[in-house]
């Protein structure tokens, strides 16, 4: 079995619990604003064309929706996929969904292309970034992500101290597991995500005119619906990468 079909059976296997964790799909009404005014001032003005590499089960394609835009979600995982259409059927909104891997989106022009914390998980991340750039040829590119892993030793203490405290309040885990030491190896991000690494490679791959911005009222929005300990540890630093 090679490796996109031992990363397709693991977010398969994951899709049934992935949305217990509040990192994946927050409910507190101020995270979910925070979050939604964040995605508004990134993407183009609605309605456009928007293409969700690595949808998972929607947290940013249905807040794309919500705000007007007409969404293509794509993911190579059919169960994650499931949950996403079961949620735009509750909320009455329209999102397509197409099955098949980051690097091999549709062939047709988008508007935005974005995603959620997927690049680390892919096999080839600058091919996924020119496949998306052929997409949108006059369009924008928006890579939502955070600092983690071995990238940054203060983050990689802060965020295993935040998995202890959690591990404590019997908290949902993120995951049903983690992947592999020799999976994780074989992927260029997998041990972590850098915005400096993020920027290049969008650059590389033909977006121009990266910016840069920390996501820091979803970081507030977050802490204060934590515990006091895991409020003092805090969140990990969110950001956006935004090009055209």
């Amino acid at each position: 079995m090679g490796i996109i079909d031992d990363i397709r059976r693991y977010w398969d296997e994951d899709a049934a619990t992935y949305d217990d964790s509040r990192q994946h799909r927050p409910t507190e009404p101020a995270v979910m604003a925070a979050w939604t005014a964040a995605v508004e001032a990134a993407l183009p003005r609605a309605p456009s064309e928007v293409l969700d590499c690595g949808a998972g089960t929607g947290f940013l394609s249905l807040i794309a929706a919500r705000l007007g835009h007409k969404v293509t979600a794509l993911d190579m995982s059919p169960e994650m996929l499931s949950r996403l259409r079961a949620r735009a059927a509750a909320e009455g909104l329209e999102v397509e969904t197409v099955i098949g891997p980051a690097t091999e989106p549709p062939g047709r022009d988008f508007d935005a292309v974005i995603e959620r914390h997927l690049l680390w998980t892919l096999p080839d991340p600058a091919g996924a970034l020119s496949s998306w750039r052929a997409v949108a040829p006059a369009g924008r590119l928006v890579l939502v992500e955070s600092v983690w892993g071995e990238v940054d030793p203060i983050e990689e203490l802060r965020g295993a101290a935040s998995r202890v405290l959690g591990r404590l309040r019997q908290a949902p885990p993120e995951h049903h597991a983690e992947y592999s030491d020799e999976l994780r190896s074989s992927l260029p991000l997998g041990r972590g995500t850098h915005p400096g690494t993020l920027v290049a490679l969008a650059v590389d791959a033909g977006w121009r005119t990266p910016r840069l911005r920390r996501l820091r009222d979803v970081e507030w929005a977050e802490r204060m619906t934590l515990p006091l300990g895991e409020r003092m540890v805090g969140t990990a630093p969110r950001f956006v990468v935004v090009a055209d």
